[in-house]
């Protein structure tokens, strides 16, 4: 099984994000998603929103 990684400061990733119940700046942060985690599926506007982005295009 694969490791899960997380890049830079976690604690601005929607994982985190989630996790306070912080939904409406979730919502603010994936109206345009271009970025997909590798680790959780989740899409945001910018791969600093995320532990282990890649590009969705």
């Amino acid at each position: 099984m694969e490791e899960k990684t997380c890049r830079g400061d976690h604690k601005g990733h929607l994982c985190v994000l989630a996790s306070n119940e912080k939904f409406d700046l979730i919502k603010g942060l994936t109206k345009n998603p271009k970025h997909i985690c590798f680790n959780c599926g989740r899409v945001a506007d910018s791969a600093e929103n995320l532990c282990n982005p890649m590009p969705l295009d």
